[in-house]
């Protein structure tokens, strides 16, 4: 499967356990500090290569050290990154997450070269070519620049998948609106849901969303799994059992295995499952890329897993 992943990367300096901050010049002594690539597109190319699919990554970063940095990391982890454009003028979005002994995750945010990509940055004959493409925070990019992107796939037979990156209350349904008709599969969570429908119902929310053009809506909703979405009905799909050691990246994680899920032609069902099995592999260990697993690996996982209540 060869998958084209666009929009937002980002370099996670992730520190754990953190419970709390030193005073003044105060030190304290850390089990771990790692640095990942990460973001909408960053993560979920990560664990798609995991899961054996072909995959070029595009969008804005720096052109200073984080970004040779995000970049390194990605090619090794077998990304083409041909189609990534640097900027001279703006630094490469970067997060320092220092993450409770509970499993907490705050952030320290720097937005970068994100917001700057736009139609001359995308590699068409690249998108053209790949069998799904999926777009990682299209509200930093604009509706319109994300909605003539996803009809360019989608007229060349290119499946599409979008993620969403604002968290639900900077939502609005006119930063999505013109995409959605465009849109196959819709990767939000449940409180990006409620604040892009509008909608005080996660279910009206989600069905709000595929009346306006949205093929199928699959929801997370951490702990208590997805929620499955279309014009057919409704569905939940839980989540597995495990001890949380930090949630970073666990919703691109889970768009990676929803989206070669059905790339594989599995139901939307099963799809979910792979994408709940990936994810609980991922919250295991410190980062986007904890885990050193592949689409066997996952399948047995979600075959011998079990399942929340």
């Amino acid at each position: 499967m060869r998958v084209v992943t666009m929009g937002v990367h980002v370099l996670d300096v992730l520190v754990r356990p953190v419970d709390a901050i030193p005073e003044g010049q105060g030190a304290t002594l850390v089990e771990d500090i790692r640095m990942t690539a990460a973001g909408t597109a960053g993560g979920t190319a990560l664990t798609l290569a995991k899961l054996g699919a072909t995959v070029q990554t595009t969008g804005a970063i720096g052109a200073d050290a984080t970004g040779d940095m995000l970049v390194q990391l990605l090619r090794g982890a077998g990304i083409g990154t041909e189609f990534l454009v640097r900027r001279a003028d703006t630094g490469t979005s970067a997060s320092v997450l220092p993450i409770s002994s509970g499993g907490d995750r705050p952030s320290l945010h720097l937005l970068g070269a994100n917001v700057t990509y736009g139609l001359d940055d995308v590699p068409w004959d690249a998108v053209a070519e790949a069998d799904h493409l999926h777009l990682g925070g299209p509200e930093l990019i604009g509706v319109e620049v994300a909605a003539r992107i996803l009809h360019f796939a989608k007229e060349h037979g290119v499946r599409t998948s979008v993620d969403l990156l604002a968290p639900g209350v900077f939502g609005s349904f006119e930063q999505i609106a013109a995409a959605l008709p465009h849109i196959d599969l819709l990767l939000p969570n449940d409180d990006q849901v409620l604040g892009f429908s509008e909608e005080d119902d996660l279910v009206a929310g989600a069905k709000k969303l595929v009346g306006a053009g949205a093929g199928l809506v699959a929801v997370t909703r951490g702990a208590d799994g997805a929620l499955l979405v279309c014009a057919d009905g409704t569905e939940t799909v839980p989540a597995f059992e495990i001890d949380v050691v930090d949630t970073t990246g666990c919703g691109d994680a889970f768009s990676a295995g929803f989206v070669l899920g059905i790339g594989l032609g599995r139901t939307p069902s099963e799809s979910a499952v792979l994408g709940n099995a990936v994810a609980a592999l991922v919250a295991q260990g410190l980062g986007s890329d904890h885990g050193d697993f592949d689409l066997d690996a996952a399948d047995a996982f979600a075959a011998g897993g079990t399942r929340r209540a």
